[in-house]
């Protein structure tokens, strides 16, 4: 009787994970349940204009953008909220992250981490984790700003979301102390309160206030920055935590970067920007209506710009890069695709539809 017990339990065990893989939902993507609904081998289709997640209908911070390079970027939707819970990644379908320090979040407490998948005892949307791999930053299921280990132990409850306003999108910014800078360990993610979006700055500890983010341009004759609204999508990257983020209403990538510059600048034509160390860009810009993944390098005066999904009429968004730039990890309508930055065939290692993020 205990033997046929426990059949049982591991039977229905196994059904709860794998059952209704197809609502896998992320805070960037709240609306991917009307991904979920088309068959997989529907091409999404993305309006000229209309910012939307892959076969999404409504926005989200998925960086659609229009046929034209010159179209804004979508913006950050609210919290994930469906009726239906998003069900946990397959454990048969996460095999091929191991090895590669990729990690995938998907509104659930469940994250894909090197070939398995970690509890984390709580809904994670939008993780990112620290310069060295050993701190997460994630947005809970209240909406709030935590952070953790990697196994979703010793949280730490960093700041809650006002009432009406979702926050997304967290990324570390840590500086080495040197002559110039005692060194900084902060968390700047994207506020949208009531349509009205900002990048928000806050020390990563818990009881800490959010400000808005300066941003300021190189000199005074180089005046074109955005104003501190309609700017989402922030990623920091290098020693001295310079940060990629993209503009709604003009659709460019900006640059911020108050270690050798005071501060920053457009960039280049996109969407959905993160950078790796040493200067590799990789962003979202719509060719033909669908999203592509694109790669440069910051510190180039005329961007060499690379597409890295060529030809698709499938929508490629929410890239992320890893720390050696070498190869890029983003999400497509049926799971997550890496893609050397150099160019070459994008390779499906996953089967989770979620936000993928690199640890290592």
């Amino acid at each position: 009787m205990r033997a046929r017990l426990r059949r049982s339990s591991a039977v229905a065990l196994v059904s709860a994970i794998t059952a209704g893989s197809a609502l896998l939902l992320t805070a960037c993507d709240p609306s991917a349940e009307a991904t979920a609904a088309k068959p997989a081998s529907s091409a999404p289709t993305g309006a000229a204009g209309t910012p939307s997640a892959p076969g999404s209908a409504s926005p989200s911070a998925s960086a659609s953008t229009a046929a034209t390079p010159s179209a804004p970027a979508s913006s950050p939707a609210r919290p994930s909220g469906s009726a239906s819970a998003p069900a946990a990644p397959s454990r048969a379908a996460v095999n091929l992250t191991a090895g590669t320090g990729l990690t995938i979040s998907n509104g659930t407490q469940y994250v894909v981490m090197d070939g398995k998948v970690v509890d984390f005892g709580t809904v994670v949307r939008d993780l990112a984790w620290s310069p060295d791999g050993k701190h997460a930053a994630f947005i809970d299921g209240a909406g709030n700003l935590q952070t953790s280990d990697p196994d979703g132990s010793h949280k730490v409850l960093i700041a809650k979301a006002p009432t009406g306003v979702t926050w997304s999108h967290p990324t570390w910014q840590v500086t080495t102390p040197d002559q110039y800078d005692k060194g900084r360990t902060n968390l700047i993610f994207t506020a949208d309160d009531h349509g009205t979006l900002r990048l928000l700055r806050l020390p990563a500890r818990a009881g800490a206030t959010p400000d808005v983010l300066s941003l300021n341009p190189y000199s005074d004759d180089h005046p074109k920055l955005p104003p501190t609204t309609g700017n989402l999508w922030p990623n920091s990257s290098g020693a001295h935590g310079r940060i990629v983020y993209a503009n709604t209403d003009d659709g460019q990538v900006y640059l911020r970067d108050d270690y050798l510059r005071q501060n920053g600048g457009p960039v280049l034509k996109g969407s959905q920007p993160a950078a790796a160390d040493e200067g590799e860009l990789v962003f979202v810009r719509s060719v033909d209506g669908h999203d592509h993944i694109f790669a440069s390098r910051l510190n180039q005066v005329e961007p060499d710009e690379q597409d890295l999904t060529p030809g698709s009429v499938l929508d490629f968004t929410e890239p992320v890069i890893s720390h050696d730039g070498r190869t890029v990890a983003f999400r497509g309508p049926d799971g997550i695709y890496t893609a050397p930055t150099e160019g070459g065939k994008p390779q499906k290692v996953s089967d989770t539809v979620g936000l993928p993020a690199f640890r290592s």
